[in-house]
């Protein structure tokens, strides 16, 4: 079992702000105009690479207002300036960015990827490295939110490797959110939200918590272990990975980008695989820049050629 009210008690806090506590809920009524839209927007997209198109616009007031509240701007003109000072960029900038982005993941999305994933892709790179002097297999998931792809990939490549004992892997696992990336190292779910996981991947991987703990479950320390969370922004100019990738994941991220911001980060997913290496794509996402380097052999499946 596991102490999670312990571990909970642990919460990510929010930057310190410019200095004031000027902000009143009561006065405090305006709406993020059109013109601090697009200065929001210019430098959500400067940072993040993340296209926020004008139908976002009341979304993207309701979370700024939140991170107003919490460093103490009195208008979004204030929190813009603030957002722009060096302090700003240093204490607050990563805040705003893990207000704006979208943390949408589940365990085992995308079911076929999975099985693909043991059935065909596993056993052709663990032949190629039985040829080699390498026994590891690299993973990496892009974008990996609060962390229920990494473990995904973690259970089904600690099931293949049980059966293949001379082979091992590790999982990279990266995203802009630092909150994101904080829930995703905790390894803590609610009961719902592991409902996904098959029976007997939930029973040997997944720990329940009992008593006071009840409803939350948490991954088990030898998957944790596995898995290297860090924060990338994507609009890096250079992703420092270490040695190149057998397999990358990255689905249904990039469909925030524009397009010249995905064919960038295409390349450079490109760039980070071994040549045979793997592709996992979003079914709504297309390989541009990159589409005739790569082998399609599945939808949304795409090898190195």
């Amino acid at each position: 079992m596991f102490n999670i009210l312990n571990l909970l008690e642990k919460k990510v806090v929010g930057g310190v702000g410019p200095g004031n506590t000027r902000y009143d809920e009561a006065a405090f009524r305006c709406q993020l105009s059109d013109g601090e839209f697009a200065r929001f927007s210019r430098l959500i997209h400067d940072v993040a690479g993340i296209k926020l198109p004008p139908v976002k616009k009341t979304m993207l007031d309701g979370r700024l207002r939140r991170r107003l509240r919490a460093v103490g701007a009195g208008s979004f003109a204030e929190y813009f300036d603030y957002l722009s000072s060096p302090e700003g960029q240093a204490m607050e900038l990563h805040n705003m960015l893990d207000a704006v982005s979208t943390n949408k993941t589940d365990f085992f999305r995308e079911p076929k990827h999975f099985q693909w994933l043991s059935e065909r892709v596993l056993p052709e790179i663990t032949g190629r490295l039985r040829k080699g002097r390498g026994r590891r297999i690299r993973v990496w998931s892009a974008g990996c939110a609060t962390g229920k792809e990494p473990y995904t990939l973690a259970m089904v490549l600690a099931e293949f490797c049980d059966l293949h004992q001379d082979i091992d892997y590790s999982i990279l696992a990266t995203d802009i959110s630092t909150v994101a990336l904080a829930k995703a190292r905790l390894a803590i779910y609610e009961d719902f939200k592991i409902e996904p996981v098959p029976i007997a991947l939930r029973n040997k991987y997944l720990l329940r918590g009992d008593g006071e703990r009840q409803g939350y479950h948490r991954v088990v320390p030898r998957l944790r272990r596995k898995v290297d969370f860090r924060r990338l922004n994507f609009m890096d100019a250079v992703f420092e990975l270490g040695e190149p990738l057998d397999i990358i994941f990255c689905r249904n991220v990039i469909i925030y980008f524009d397009k010249q911001t995905q064919v960038e980060l295409f390349k450079k997913f490109y760039r980070h695989l071994k040549p045979g290496g793997y592709l996992f794509i979003g079914h709504s996402e297309s390989l541009l820049g990159i589409d005739g380097k790569m082998r399609r052999v599945a939808p949304t499946i795409f090898q190195k050629k």
